[in-house]
């Protein structure tokens, strides 16, 4: 009869590197690099910014884990976010830099773009995944980049457009569909 595992303690680990413990850093990396890595690969598509992201996070997790707050959710759920708003904050600090790389290539009045009629303002002229988005309902295309662009959750989503959360979640994961389809 084998034992159960026993269960990993984020919390206390996080505590440990808040208090300079560099071995309970190297515990943590152990415990969920791998799983981390999986998520900013998923983020931006590559393994090699992947790692640098989960490498940067690790690096953000030691100098900030006196700043974990438990009452705001579970240590592990904290580490999987840092690892996420790296990945979100390099895609769309990417997007910027092409976006700002084509404005100094062409006018502003030839950019304008008056028959977009949801809230973001975004280039088709870009990019292959920008093509792809253009394909996409407005109402859809919103709820991936609001996900993905700027970090919200699907509830938060829900909230913002006013649209139940079944179908928030239900467009961005036909969403994801389409757009893989697309960029295949």
């Amino acid at each position: 009869m084998s034992l159960p595992e026993p269960t990993f303690d984020y919390e206390a680990c996080l505590t440990r590197c808040a208090q300079g413990d560099q071995q309970a850093l190297r515990v943590l990396y152990d415990q969920e690099s791998a799983r981390l890595l999986g998520v900013a690969k998923r983020i931006v598509g590559d393994n090699a910014l992947a790692e640098d992201i989960v490498h940067d996070a690790f690096i953000k997790i030691w100098a900030r884990a006196n700043s974990y707050d438990s009452s705001r959710g579970s240590a592990r759920g904290w580490i999987f976010s840092v690892t996420r708003h790296l990945a979100l904050n390099f895609i769309r600090d990417n997007a910027n830099h092409a976006l700002a790389d084509e404005l100094d290539h062409e006018s502003m009045a030839d950019q304008a773009s008056p028959g977009i009629a949801d809230s973001f303002e975004y280039r088709a002229r870009s990019g292959r995944i920008y093509t792809c988005l253009e394909q996409l309902e407005p109402a859809r295309r919103n709820c991936i980049l609001h996900a993905y662009v700027d970090g919200y959750s699907h509830a938060q989503i829900a909230q913002k457009l006013g649209t139940p959360l079944g179908t928030v979640k239900a467009w961005i994961k036909r969403s994801l569909l389409a757009l893989r389809e697309c960029m295949g």
